[in-house]
């Protein structure tokens, strides 16, 4: 256990980390610029939902996802000069539930819940995480969603709403240690709070930042993986 014998709760951002929400995002909007014929690339794509879905988030910090969602496709059709259709922002709004997890997320998660608790902090609703939950299938000891707190991360609500609801699981603030993918989202705001960090580097391969803006500073988080299962791995050995 070695280094992480001194934590007793992992908080995990869901979307990302856990959820692999780019081929989500990558599937959903690829069939909606297949149907009005435009030709731009994925990574445009992901570059443009993570512009305006970031915008959107701070702009409406009480909207419901579903509804960050579809404002967000409302911005990416008016940056590539075409109007969808209210089946398509619905479609869109609702598809949280169809991306998948990442292949090693459900199994690493087990193995993580017999050694820690466990807490979700995400971006997201309280439905759309529990049609997320089912592919994940664990039990989390807590749930915080941004339509609890009334803000999205990268906003210090988040975690302001974090670190005080761990006491009502038993966890003292120096036995919490965060998990992400997203240094923007996550890990800057994490350190701010002096809380430490995993970064789970599930984009190591590829270039570009993908569907998460990029960070104002240079982050520096405590431990490196390249996933979820190597995390595991270390966190609970046999």
């Amino acid at each position: 256990m070695g280094e992480f014998e001194r934590f007793r709760a992992l908080s995990f951002d869901c979307y990302g980390t856990l959820i692999d929400w780019e081929s989500g995002l990558s599937a959903e909007l690829g069939r909606w610029a297949t149907a009005h014929d435009l030709t731009a690339p994925t990574a445009e794509l992901l570059d443009a939902f993570g512009r305006w879905e970031n915008e959107i988030e701070r702009d409406h910090p009480t909207a419901r996802y579903p509804d960050v969602l579809a404002m967000t496709l409302d911005r990416i059709a008016q940056q590539f000069g075409v109007t969808p259709t209210e089946e398509e922002r619905t479609s869109f709004g609702g598809s949280v539930g169809r991306w998948p997890a990442f292949p090693d997320s459900p199994e690493a998660l087990a193995r993580l819940k017999e050694r820690f608790k466990l807490i979700i902090l995400s971006n997201v609703d309280r439905d759309s995480f529990a049609a997320s939950n089912e592919r994940l299938g664990v039990e989390f000891d807590l749930i915080i969603t941004a339509q609890d707190v009334g803000a999205y991360k990268p906003s210090p609500k988040n975690f302001e709403a974090l670190l005080d609801a761990i006491g009502g699981i038993g966890i003292a603030r120096d036995e919490l240690l965060h998990v992400a993918q997203s240094l923007y989202h996550d890990h800057e705001p994490a350190a701010a709070f002096g809380l430490p960090s995993v970064w789970i580097d599930r984009r190591r391969d590829q270039p570009g930042a993908g569907a998460t803006p990029r960070p104002a500073t240079s982050v520096s988080p405590g431990w490196t993986f390249p996933s979820l299962a190597a995390f595991a791995d270390v966190a609970t050995p046999a």
